[in-house]
């Protein structure tokens, strides 16, 4: 099993927070012989006019290494595995990727962040790691 990221137990509290209860901490998922591990899984309680309730996984990228373009290079390839898995091991989960508001801004808001979120359809959960809290869901 891989390591946590250093802002995991942030983005925990903050789904948490935002009405989620967690599910899988990793959600672990078998594709033959390989193993993958996505950092969260969390369920909405169903409401009374629903038929079921919001699935996600979320898999944290905190964009702290020396080059900003290998990290969403990281980023990117990550949610592509993760999402071509989850559409057909659990098509009704929605994959995000939890960023802070600072990332976001930056190299996901430049125009090579943007032709690839547009290009792989990328949904974000922005997130203060202090206050452990969701900013924003971007679908």
């Amino acid at each position: 099993m891989p390591a946590k990221n250093i802002d995991h137990d942030a983005v925990r509290d903050a789904l948490v927070a935002d009405g989620w209860t967690i599910t899988d901490d990793p959600l672990s998922l078998k594709v033959g012989d390989r193993d993958l591990f996505i950092d969260i899984a969390a369920e909405r309680p169903v409401l009374a006019a629903e038929k079921a309730g919001d699935r996600i996984a979320v898999e944290i990228q905190c964009f702290r290494g020396p080059s900003a373009v290998a990290d969403l290079q990281q980023a990117v390839g990550q949610f592509a595995l993760y999402r071509a898995v989850l559409d057909r091991q659990q098509p009704d989960r929605r994959l995000y990727l939890a960023v802070t508001e600072d990332v976001y801004n930056g190299i996901l808001s430049e125009p090579v962040g943007l032709y690839v979120a547009a290009d792989e359809s990328l949904r974000f959960l922005l997130y203060d790691a202090t206050a452990r809290s969701v900013i924003r869901w971007i679908n």
